[in-house]
């Protein structure tokens, strides 16, 4: 079983910055693909970014290309999600996902675990 927390959302003015991060505890925690989703207001979760379980590949959303950044900490069992250029469509509540396995995807489904989510909001 693997647990996920997230952390580091809030409010932030457009062309801000945010981190987020995903603390995972638990068996074999760091074998794990990882991903982040997202929920806009009143709209369906969507695909953000996504990391191999060796960190050797990463995936992007054409929304976060170029804007956002995700990597991990093998050593903290964390994988953050960096963003930049933030601009109103961003708001959303933000998910992390683990799924055993080295294969990053970005189907929801594909993964096992989940966060209970963290806020970012981008606002004027």
């Amino acid at each position: 079983q693997v647990q996920l927390v997230e952390s580091g959302g809030g409010l932030e003015r457009p062309g801000g910055s945010l981190s987020l991060s995903c603390a995972a505890s638990g068996r074999t925690s760091t074998l794990y693909a990882a991903a982040w989703f997202r929920q806009p207001p009143g709209k369906e979760r969507e695909f953000v970014a996504a990391i191999t379980m060796k960190g050797g590949a990463t995936y992007y959303a054409d929304s976060a290309k170029g804007r956002f950044t995700i990597s991990r900490d093998y050593a903290k069992n964390t994988v953050y999600l960096q963003q930049f250029s933030l601009e109103p469509e961003d708001t959303a509540v933000y998910y992390c996902a683990a799924t055993p396995g080295g294969i990053a995807t970005s189907k929801a489904s594909d993964y096992a675990y989940w966060g209970q989510g963290t806020l970012v909001t981008v606002s004027s």
